[in-house]
């Protein structure tokens, strides 16, 4: 029996209201109840890593018999053991894509932890030293039971990958272990990366959450109903929850709450020197925390309060400045450098006009924090008092000082806020030309730019380079010294067949009666509620629109929503009716979906090829879609008038659209065989896709087949080939969401672009930051906030920094995992089917897939296939 857990992923877009949306994440469903155990997984993952042990070792006495020998050291033998940096350059050899030795350390550190490799002197910890010994426990862990034929290479190279899936877990638990004052550098910055996606960390600074990573102490417990501490008690430390849940009880009341993974406590004593407030009890076995002991967490309010500079102007802060020291190799000093946190949104420009650096043609690098400022102005500083305040600064003068010295800075000024501008141009392109103040003000200034020679001719040059970088990267055609200056010669529109929603672009309503007849109507993307009944029905009537999904469920669209048609979920549509005749709406025959399934087209379809247009069409649904639409998004469209989302909420339908074909294509099948087949064709498209870097139809497709519709097909399963299903098993693991995704993450942090994102999981990242910090601090502008945001949405650009290049028909790693040559395939197809492979016929169907996104429906569908 498989032992896959059941879980959904689904984006809720609601775009009708104004309140800022929600991204609801992973709900994990119960195992089976012959399984219901956690042991029952652990169990299962601890046999899989006996069974890699155990290959790993064979394969280790066959290729190298004189690695596990007795050993000498300190006058003392050790039988049949290996060093620890013998071991590791094994691996290394053995698995070229490991990019560090640490990496490596992390992967024996499984085998460690699981007790299958053990120090001779019974260390925890694994060490890459000539000097270290370890030693396979063959009889203990099973890793004697060896098979009459030597283990493949195949066999190897699945058990590398699964440890080199558990070995990131296994070192950072590793390096926690670690007294503070032993951590390197390399240590302190992959603690540092955690802590970036910890809850109870997300409103600290970058340099508080550096400090934490050098203090953290590792601290686990075994038993449940364990009392970490006693109300009453003196404070001693402040403790964030690794691993496990914990239960708050107070005197009088009993249980209050129940704190779980990444939620911190024990802050409120030490901040205020008081006796603890709360007793905390181990709700489950195995819990591990971070602590932080009170004299480090003294210490390190106090160095933020010393490294901190406020600007005053009339009595009143302006602007909030923090000096950081980046983390340097031992032996050496960091740099430090002041970073704004808060500040005025003028205050802040200005600032960043200062740190701006120019060289003799104007075209130094740019600070991180000006496209960090770019990116999210309109959050803050809308775009009229932008280019105001910019144009401020271009007309400034220095009121003392010699002739030269009021020239030079004039010039200087001029350049760097050229310079600002051509960066806010690159990072918006067309969608500045959009706006009419900026494009009012951009074009003003090119006229005063035009008549100064010297900044005329630093701007030509910066926007040349530009341009020439562009041209070495896509290939695309030289530019002449003679064209003539233009802000947005660099913009360029996607070059696939999907071209992006535009704000001024009128899209097609289709729009129900209540006798179900569609109303079409051509209506600008941004139309109101309001002027979209003004188009169908006479003002002044007592007519409601309403949006309704497959499941009956209607909503009553307030009057001032807008782009309500473009944000509409999955098998959504639109009604107008009267508000008595609400209630007899009923979902229309295409909402509920398809009544047969498209098995036997799918059947003659080539995995790959399926795989290949997947990949096709998100990318153009991807880049169709500028990165700004994400911060629009999270912060809510209302408050950015003239803005849009709907290329975001096209691409986030999209990720639903995919998980629900898959559920949709299985629950219908009724043919067990034909189901069988469907289903590991469904999981050859995942490794495909895997392999092409589409995370986000890869995650869909993965979230398809393990919805609990198609969980509970055991008999389906149950024909799949065990060497697929383990194919499965290491790729659900990295829909793992413990520790806020950290397997995604950690594969993702491997990828180079260009590449498609998990792209529900870059939203629940933006809401959690802006949640869980304020716009503003003491009424100035959280810049801390404003970084993280930036860096999220920095993501997009920079998978899209490489230009796509869809897939060669040559046999990829997917083939080679399941076995499954091109000439094979094509020899069981019949004639008639060929014309079926073709792309433009794939295409078509992947463009237009009809699903059944009702739960409830899905669920019964499956219990009819299979009792």
């Amino acid at each position: 029996m498989h032992l896959f857990r059941s879980h959904n992923y689904r984006v809720y877009p609601d775009r009708c209201a104004v309140e800022t949306p929600t991204i609801r994440g992973i709900s994990w469903t119960p195992l089976p109840e012959a399984l219901n155990s956690k042991d029952t997984m652990k169990q299962f993952l601890s046999d899989r890593v006996v069974k890699a042990a155990r290959s790993i070792r064979s394969v280790m006495i066959d290729g190298n018999p004189g690695l596990i020998r007795d050993r000498k050291h300190h006058l003392k033998t050790y039988r049949k053991c290996c060093s620890g940096k013998e071991l590791v350059d094994w691996l290394m050899k053995q698995n070229e894509c490991l990019q560090s030795r640490s990496q490596a350390v992390g992967m024996w550190q499984v085998l460690v932890d699981e007790g299958i490799l053990v120090h001779v002197k019974h260390e925890v910890n694994f060490h890459d030293k000539d000097t270290q010994f370890y030693r396979f426990q063959d009889s203990e862990s099973g890793l004697n039971n060896m098979s009459n034929e030597k283990d493949s290479e195949e066999e190897l190279q699945e058990s590398l990958s699964l440890l080199s899936q558990l070995g990131p877990d296994a070192l950072l638990t590793m390096i926690l272990r670690k007294c503070p004052s032993q951590r390197s550098a390399e240590d302190l910055e992959v603690i540092y990366e955690e802590l970036l996606h910890v809850k109870a960390a997300a409103h600290l600074s970058t340099s508080v959450r550096k400090e934490l990573a050098a203090v953290l102490v590792f601290e686990s417990h075994a038993k449940a109903g364990a009392v970490l501490f006693s109300q009453g008690e003196k404070g001693t430390s402040w403790y964030i929850i690794w691993k496990g849940s914990v239960n708050v009880i107070t005197h009088g009341k009993g249980l209050v709450t129940t704190l779980h993974e990444g939620e911190d406590f024990g802050q409120l004593a030490l901040l205020n020197d008081a006796p603890r407030a709360a007793t905390i009890i181990l709700r489950e076995d195995n819990c591990h925390f971070l602590r932080v002991d009170k004299q480090d967490f003294i210490r390190i309010l106090k160095d933020v309060e010393a490294n901190t500079v406020r600007l005053e102007e009339h009595g009143k802060t302006v602007l909030v400045l923090e000096k950081r020291t980046e983390w340097a190799q031992q032996g050496g000093s960091g740099n430090s450098k002041y970073t704004v946190m808060s500040g005025t949104p003028e205050k802040i420009l200005e600032h960043l006009l200062e740190t701006i650096k120019l060289d003799s043609n104007g075209n130094d690098s740019i600070d991180p924090c000006v496209s960090d400022f770019l990116l999210t102005h309109k959050v803050f500083m809308p775009t009229n008092q932008l280019c105001a305040a910019l144009q401020h600064h271009y007309q400034a003068e220095l009121s003392e000082g010699s002739d030269q010295e009021k020239a030079s800075y004039i010039l200087t000024t001029k350049q760097k806020v050229v310079k600002l501008i051509g960066q806010w141009v690159a990072l918006y392109g067309l969608l500045l030309k959009e706006d009419p103040i900026a494009l009012d003000s951009l074009e003003r200034l090119k006229k005063e730019v035009a008549g100064d020679f010297r900044l005329f001719s630093m701007l030509k040059d910066q926007f040349r380079e530009r341009r020439r970088i562009k041209t070495s990267e896509n290939g695309c055609q030289t530019l002449s010294r003679n064209q003539p200056f233009d802000w947005f010669s660099n913009c360029e529109e996607p070059v696939g067949r999907l071209q992006p929603i535009r704000a001024q672009d009128k899209v097609l309503y289709e729009i129900y009666r209540p006798d179900n007849k569609p109303l079409n109507l051509m209506l600008p993307v941004n139309a109101s509620v309001k002027e979209v009944m003004s188009a169908i029905v006479k003002p002044g009537g007592d007519h409601i629109l309403v949006k309704m999904n497959s499941m009956g469920e209607r909503a009553q669209l307030k009057l001032d929503a807008n782009a309500v048609y473009t944000a509409l979920g999955l098998n959504e549509r639109l009604f107008i009716c009267t508000i008595s005749q609400a209630e007899q709406l009923m979902p229309l025959k295409e909402q509920q979906g398809p009544v047969q399934g498209t098995t036997d087209l799918l059947e003659q379809m080539d995995s790959k090829d399926v795989a290949n247009e997947l990949t096709n069409y998100d990318w153009e649904l991807f880049t169709a879609m500028h990165e700004v639409e994400l911060v629009y998004y999270i912060f809510g469209r209302h408050k950015f008038p003239g803005a849009i989302t709907a290329n975001l909420e096209r691409f986030v339908r999209r990720f639903n659209e995919v998980q629900y074909w898959v559920v949709t294509e299985l629950c219908i099948c009724e043919d067990l065989v034909k189901r069988a087949i469907l289903l590991k064709k469904f999981i050859k498209i995942a490794a495909v896709l895997k392999e092409q870097k589409n995370l986000n139809s890869f995650f869909a497709v993965m979230f398809g087949l393990s919805n609990s519709a198609v969980h509970r097909l055991y008999k389906t399963w149950e024909r799949i080939p065990s060497k697929t299903k383990r194919i499965y098993c290491a790729y659900e693991r990295l829909m793992d969401p413990s520790r806020n995704h950290r397997a995604y993450r950690l594969a993702v942090a491997k990828l180079s672009p260009p590449y498609i994102p998990f792209m529900p999981l870059l939203l629940k990242d933006m809401t959690f930051i802006n949640d869980g910090n304020p716009n503003y601090v003491d009424k100035l502008v959280n810049f801390e906030k404003v970084r993280m945001i930036a860096k999220t949405v920095k993501i997009v650009r920079g998978c899209r920094s490489q230009p796509y290049v869809p897939s060669s028909p040559q046999r990829g790693l997917a083939d080679r995992m399941f076995l499954e040559g091109a000439s094979t395939r094509i020899s069981t197809y019949s004639e008639l089917a060929l014309p079926l492979r073709s792309p433009s016929i794939i295409r078509n169907y992947i463009q237009n897939l009809k699903v059944i996104d009702n739960q409830r429906k899905l669920t019964q569908l499956s219990r009819t296939i299979e009792c």
